[in-house]
């Protein structure tokens, strides 16, 4: 999966930078695994805006993705790598052999025609999904679970892999793509190998419009404000605003906020890199 730079022949087109979408192999996706989505404005049930910054973008639906792959021994073959608007990575359509059909998050190197499996009995293989208790140690993974059978939650944007570093009993010990090592229990599925997609990092937008056409609405600083409408606002000229902090006083720089007696702490080893 490459990236494409174009020629500066507009304002637009001079800084940016894309995907190619070479690796895409099918245009529309499969009826069956598709449903709605309805774009919220930023707003709750009862219109109150409660997100700013949202609204307007492009029509979207959403793709079923299977995080459980729980169809255990029945192999399935990739018939597309596809598109995804929701999501960094691309997704891959599987038929399997008992004729469903799922997606899944496509790794890399998964080739269209490749067969992958999912199991304790499946080998330790670039798509297949396994418990960590059968992954051999240094294994690069993705889509990991945090509890058994729950579905992956973690290691899931586009590029990203952890790496299956030890086991300690019941556990797996896992360094996470922030640096931070930690135990999950080690009868939690993993898929083998990196996310797809990792040229993501590199593209450059260009303008202004393609915010627009994700949804994105201009999002003014707080020094811009007045007093009123945040703590950094207000001054004459170009003042620097004070301390960072955001719109309800919390500080925006250093200011802990993990809950000092969350539950998953005793988990973590070592904490992420500053």
């Amino acid at each position: 999966m490459g990236i494409r730079k174009l020629k500066p022949t507009t304002p637009g087109q001079r800084h940016k930078v894309i995907g190619a979408f070479d690796k895409i192999t099918a245009s529309t996706p499969e009826k069956s695994l598709v449903v709605g989505k309805k774009s919220t404005g930023g707003r709750n049930n009862t219109g109150k805006m409660t997100m700013r910054y949202i609204g307007g973008g492009h029509k979207q639906k959403y793709r079923i993705i299977d995080f459980k792959r729980n169809k255990d021994g029945i192999p399935a073959t990739v018939k597309s790598i596809e598109y995804d608007p929701n999501r960094s990575s691309r997704i891959a359509l599987l038929y399997y052999a008992d004729g469903a059909k799922s997606y899944i998050i496509a790794p890399n190197g998964l080739e269209v025609g490749q067969t992958v499996v999912s199991g304790s009995d499946a080998a330790p293989e670039v798509g297949n999904t396994l418990p960590m208790a059968n992954i051999p140690v240094g294994t690069i993974i993705h889509n990991i679970e945090l509890r058994p059978g729950q579905g992956a939650k973690m290691v899931r944007s586009a590029g990203a892999f952890a790496q299956l570093t030890s086991k300690e009993g019941a556990y797996a010990i896992i360094k996470m793509p922030s640096g931070e090592t930690r135990k999950i229990l080690a009868a939690c599925k993993a898929t083998i190998g990196a996310v797809g997609n990792s040229d993501h990092a590199l593209e450059k937008s260009g303008k202004a419009g393609r915010s627009r056409w994700l949804g994105r609405r201009p999002h003014n600083r707080g020094v811009v404000m007045n007093p009123v409408d945040h703590p950094m606002g207000g001054g004459e000229g170009r003042s620097s605003g004070g301390h960072p902090r955001s719109r309800n006083g919390l500080y925006a720089k250093g200011l802990k906020t993990r809950a000092p007696k969350k539950h998953s702490s005793k988990y973590i080893i070592e904490r992420r890199k500053k």
